[in-house]
């Protein structure tokens, strides 16, 4: 079978990284007369260093990076505000977000021969070891403070995803769905984060391109499943709320 066939039968919509790339970077010039130069490319991907499937750092240089573990805006308001801040003169914002799986050449979800390697290794690492835990466990889990002190990332990871636990373990396949929910969670603080720090966009558009990364062995190329792309109007106070941020020159000047 091949790989794609492997992908898609777990994400039938799913397409190459490079597809994904070329298809709305093309979208982005065409339809929305953007210039790809003056855009500020930002991303909200898990940590992991496979993270590299779309080609979009290529083209739009410079990115910003918002992503912790799990892909977690990690960064938060003070990092979307300062990302607003640094757009180009003229330019608009991008902003690609979302989750990562492994899957295996076998079609194991969760898992994945990486580079370099011959044994197979989680990925995503961090979701992984939260759905461990939360298999464990009946309650939610309890942290030492020197924990939170020292793996502030994971535990807040597994405390966004705890309202979907009980949907989490009693899924066909649990690995998929932690993924899955991860991508709600993503797509909901990046656009509160958006919402909270319009005002500070001096650009008239703001782009935003969810989906969950699968990540494939070396010689295959990974894949992208997009849940979703919007535009939003800087300007159009309707659409979007906006919530003040301290005034401070510190605040002003990120």
């Amino acid at each position: 079978m091949k790989i794609k066939d492997t992908v898609n039968k777990h994400y039938p919509k799913a397409k190459t990284g490079e597809e994904i790339t070329n298809s709305y970077l093309s979208l982005l010039e065409k339809e929305y007369k953007s210039d790809l130069k003056k855009m500020l490319f930002a991303t909200s991907v898990c940590s992991d260093d496979v993270n590299v499937s779309t080609d979009f750092r290529k083209v739009l240089s410079r990115p910003f990076t918002m992503g912790g573990l799990g892909g977690l805006p990690f960064s938060g308001f003070t990092g979307m505000v300062a990302f607003s801040h640094h757009i180009p003169d003229g330019g608009d914002a991008f902003i690609f977000y979302g989750p990562h799986i492994g899957i295996t050449d076998d079609g194991e979800l969760g898992r994945m021969r990486r580079i370099g390697q011959a044994r197979l290794t989680n990925s995503c690492g961090a979701l992984m070891l939260a759905l461990e835990r939360f298999q464990k466990s009946d309650e939610e889990p309890t942290y030492v403070p020197q924990n939170v002190y020292y793996d502030q990332q994971q535990i807040h990871l597994e405390h966004s995803l705890m309202p979907f636990k009980h949907e989490i373990l009693h899924a066909n396949n649990p690995k998929k769905a932690i993924t899955d929910f991860t991508y709600v969670a993503i797509d909901k603080q990046i656009k509160q984060l958006v919402k909270m720090s319009i005002k500070e966009f001096s650009c008239e558009r703001i782009f935003l391109l969810g989906g969950v990364i699968i990540n494939t062995s070396e010689e295959f190329n990974d894949y992208v499943d997009v849940r979703n792309f919007d535009v939003i109007n800087t300007k159009d106070s309707n659409n979007i709320e906006s919530v003040s941020i301290l005034e401070t020159e510190a605040f002003k000047n990120l």
